[in-house]
């Protein structure tokens, strides 16, 4: 997500066949873990009732660009005006992602700006409930990321990115980011009933702790990987509807809209969490 073509066309050569693919269907849900929460604290919960952004900050919940200010995909990210690109609707974030004129015009929301001030947090628990769009060039997702700082190494973790072309999987991936490249990291495939993603609201979480970084959908395990030290930064929500991701968006549905009911995080008790001071 944070260097745009260049993930679009790692996402583009890995979407069908890439490693870690995993089947999810109610008949195989009783072997996977699920989340414990109890063993968690809540330290962000956003449900939506109303929007608290501005374009850039400071003192507002969300700002609707990177901390980068670097848009990616096919759309652009537009300052919030009234009714675009996000709405609440009873309690339900809309994300409508339209044309004008020539351009895509789309959104993004993230919790941390570019001096890294707003809600941070290293380790822990992370989820959002949502129902995505459907149909060719969308690509929803939500992920975790930080800004990099003196050619210091950074994290991003996607714990959601939706193809449309494909309506029978997502990806969950992780990346250690350095001098805007990406050194390491793992992209797993999940499979899922076709068109599932779009018909209903499901959770997509990742848990962070010292041993592992596991992927969930609705709360149950669908990937895991051993935690490398990058991952352990502070990092800070980011949610959007972009375009592309390295494949056609021709007969992109206009418009296009991704529903969300909340997102969350969690600090693990045994841990501690480590959470910004910032804006809540």
């Amino acid at each position: 997500m944070i260097y745009g073509k260049l993930l679009g066309a790692i996402a583009a050569l890995g979407a069908i066949a890439g490693a870690g693919a995993w089947a999810y269907s109610d008949a195989a849900a009783p072997e996977r873990a699920r989340v414990d929460l109890s063993r968690y604290t809540l330290t962000f919960d956003e449900p939506f009732d109303t929007l608290d952004v501005s374009p850039r900050g400071p003192g507002t919940r969300w700002i609707a660009h990177t901390p980068w200010n670097g848009d990616f995909g096919d759309a652009g990210f537009i300052d919030p005006q009234k009714e675009k690109p996000f709405r609440i609707n009873k309690g339900i974030l809309e994300i409508e992602m339209r044309r004008n004129g020539q351009r895509w015009e789309s959104g993004l929301l993230s919790s941390g700006d570019a001096h890294s001030k707003g809600f941070l947090q290293s380790g822990g628990y992370f989820e959002i409930r949502a129902k995505l769009p459907g149909g060719p060039g969308v690509w929803p997702a939500f992920w975790l990321g930080s800004n990099s700082t003196g050619g210091k190494p950074n994290p991003e973790i996607d714990v959601l990115e939706y193809y449309g072309q494909f309506p029978d999987l997502y990806r969950a991936t992780t990346h250690v980011w350095q001098q805007g490249k990406s050194v390491s990291g793992t992209s797993y495939r999940i499979d899922v009933p076709k068109f599932s993603l779009e018909q209903a609201f499901h959770t997509y979480g990742v848990s962070i702790d010292s041993r592992n970084v596991i992927f969930y959908l609705d709360r149950k395990e669908v990937a895991r990987e051993p935690t490398k030290p990058e991952y352990l930064q502070p990092v800070f929500l980011m949610l959007d509807l972009g375009a592309g991701g390295g494949w056609p968006i021709e007969g992109m549905r206009n418009p296009s809209i991704m529903y969300v009911d909340y997102v969350r995080a969690y600090a693990l008790k045994s841990e501690g969490g480590r959470v910004s001071p910032g804006v809540k």
